[in-house]
């Protein structure tokens, strides 16, 4: 029998009326435990050293020292923590500044019930989340970037004809990547394909470490330049 992983969490956001809501939402979760919890980055360093978290659930945008400051931080001093960024913004600037300081996860405030729960499951257990619509949010963007012939060489898109991966991927796992590249989670995918979400999780698994990626969105990125998905 597979051994459930304990999470704890440390959860940092100025606004009281949110944590509290957050907290609702993670309790639900029996291998969630949220240990300490703040109003601002500041006291972020003192609470990881006190409480050894797995997590650290940290708004962006916060007094004093604000949520990229705090990652930066927390990657320097705490390199086995992991940082799991809450934001209203999806724009992608955002995100790969975040990404940068060294952040393995960005969630957008409007998630539902699951996505919190996953994003946190997924960065518990050393993976890395972005949020579905940030996720195509960046792919868009490195598609525009790539119709510039300035930066083309370097992005390293290409026109290419479409065909599936069907040499590595098994057909199952083609549509779960296709619909990533759509910037569907991991319920959506389930419902579109009649399958479970344990499943699909599977089939995730199984898709990134055939192509060797680290991350969903990695495997996305490299689908496209490659031809393998289509994207709208």
């Amino acid at each position: 029998m597979e051994r459930v992983k304990h999470i704890k969490i440390v959860l940092i956001d100025d606004h009281q009326l949110f944590r509290e809501g957050v907290k609702r939402i993670l309790a639900m979760e029996p291998t969630f435990e949220i240990v300490a919890e703040a109003s601002d980055g500041e006291a972020v360093l003192d609470l990881v050293r006190n409480y050894q978290p797995d997590v650290v659930l940290m708004d962006i945008n916060m007094p004093n020292v604000n949520g990229v400051e705090a990652t930066k931080q927390l990657v320097e001093t705490f390199p086995n923590v992991k940082v799991l960024i809450l934001s209203i913004h999806d724009d992608e600037t955002y995100v790969t500044h975040v990404l940068k300081t060294g952040a393995s996860g960005y969630l957008l405030k409007e998630m539902d019930t699951d996505a919190l729960i996953e994003a946190v499951k997924v960065v518990g257990e050393g993976g890395a989340y972005i949020h579905p619509k940030v996720t195509h949010n960046l792919i868009n963007e490195y598609r525009r970037l790539a119709t510039d012939d300035n930066q083309e060489s370097e992005i390293g898109f290409r026109e290419v004809e479409y065909r599936r991966p069907l040499h590595l991927l098994t057909r199952r796992e083609c549509e779960v990547l296709q619909l990533m590249t759509d910037g569907k989670s991991n319920r959506a995918i389930g419902e579109a394909l009649y399958i479970s979400e344990k499943t699909v999780k599977n089939h995730v698994s199984n898709i990134l470490q055939k192509m060797n990626m680290n991350d969903r969105t990695q495997a996305v990125v490299e689908a496209i330049k490659n031809g393998w998905v289509r994207v709208n």
